[in-house]
């Protein structure tokens, strides 16, 4: 059992050295690649973290929305980096304050609630998340950065 478990590991740090190191034109067919591994759960974790690389990267940049088009495309039908995909683009429309709904903010999971309150949010979105935060250490979070504003 040991040597399954270290595999798996063994494949997600090769994925993650690859995704470290590929080309922006290279980067769909890696994504597909991966997404085809054995083991989803896996294959799936090692592309959101890739995700939350890149997203972070080019989240306040023009390339973002392009970027994220193409990668929609390719994890729609797997959960998890589908999800974390539309976090990472309501971010973006919070930390540019275009376009994004409260209600869109208040049903995020608590990973982009806490997010939002570490980035240059639009201060509408810390007044949200000051109020109707999911937990208190959002509010507690979004109240500090407010402050700081």
């Amino acid at each position: 059992m040991a040597g399954v478990v270290t595999g798996e590991h063994e494949r997600y740090a090769r994925y993650l050295l690859e995704f470290a190191n590929v080309s922006d034109d290279d980067e769909p067919a890696l994504v597909r690649a991966v997404l085809t591994a054995p083991d989803r759960v896996m294959a799936e974790s090692a592309v959101a973290r890739h995700l939350d690389l890149r997203a972070a990267a080019l989240l306040t940049g023009p390339g973002f929305p392009a970027w994220a088009a193409r990668i929609g495309a390719l994890v729609a039908d797997h959960r998890f980096p589908a999800r974390r995909l539309r976090e990472w683009v309501l971010l973006h429309a919070i930390t540019r304050d275009e376009g994004w709904r409260e209600s869109e903010l208040t049903s995020a999971s608590d990973w982009l609630q806490r997010r939002a309150c570490a980035e240059p949010a639009a201060p509408a979105a810390l007044a949200v998340l000051a109020e109707q935060g999911r937990t208190r250490r959002v509010r507690a979070a979004a109240l500090r950065a407010r402050e700081a504003l």
